[in-house]
């Protein structure tokens, strides 16, 4: 098992929005924390999300999340 962070940014919030909360909902036995900041200046969102679970669970949820256009997506993981 792995704990860590994802860092998600969202470029086109109005195109993206409910599908970037539905993958997370989607995967949400293994979020632990979430945080979301509008970043106006930039016109960007970004959240953060502190996860547990196993490489390909994490692994699969950075993955559809870096599949939709307008959203990049990094994650920082370490054993639990």
């Amino acid at each position: 098992m792995r704990i860590g962070v994802v860092s998600i940014i969202v470029t086109d919030r109005f195109r993206q929005a409910a599908k970037v909360n539905e993958i997370i909902s989607g995967h949400g036995e293994m979020v632990i924390g979430r945080m979301g900041i509008p970043y106006r200046p930039q016109g960007i969102n970004i959240i953060a999300l502190i996860v547990h679970g196993s490489t390909d669970e994490i692994g699969a949820l950075t993955g559809k999340l870096g599949s939709l256009e307008g959203v990049e997506v990094k994650s920082v993981l370490t054993k639990a």
